[in-house]
């Protein structure tokens, strides 16, 4: 299966950004890690990362043109207010996973809202780097 994993606003900056919260790891290391795990279980891999939400969006309404069958998606900041990418989750054709590395439903109020989680075939928070290794492993139950 080719799977997508798409990063929103600052998370390019993990490894330096709030590591209390984040880890110490940066993207580039988590990935790496997340990719030989889903070679692994017969998985392509490929992910992007931008702190433009246009990105995103385009990004997910090109994926099933690219071969793409599942997306897993931690949007950062545009969670808690983007439309536009809740259309866009809505509207790629394609089962998505929303991930966020810490549990977003036990920090500040305003991060307690998700907005792309009602279109999302699953969501996964509060794992750290582990949600990412767990959406590869929940692939069978969302695509079936």
């Amino acid at each position: 299966m080719k799977i997508r994993y798409l990063f929103g606003p600052n998370l390019g900056a993990l490894g330096r950004r709030e590591p209390e919260h984040y880890g110490s790891e940066t993207l580039d290391q988590i990935m790496a890690a997340v990719t030989d795990r889903g070679r692994a279980l017969g998985h392509e891999v490929d992910w992007r990362q931008s702190d433009h939400e246009g990105d995103l969006v385009g990004w997910l309404l090109g994926a099933a043109g690219e071969g793409v069958e599942s997306i897993v998606i931690n949007p950062g900041a545009l969670t808690h207010y983007s439309y536009a990418l809740r259309d866009a989750v809505e509207g790629c054709g394609l089962p998505v996973i929303e991930v966020h590395m810490t549990n977003i439903y036990a920090r500040e109020e305003f991060r307690q809202t998700s907005v792309l989680s009602g279109v999302c075939r699953a969501s996964i928070t509060g794992l750290g780097a582990g949600s990412y290794h767990l959406a590869l492993e929940a692939m069978p139950w969302i695509t079936a």
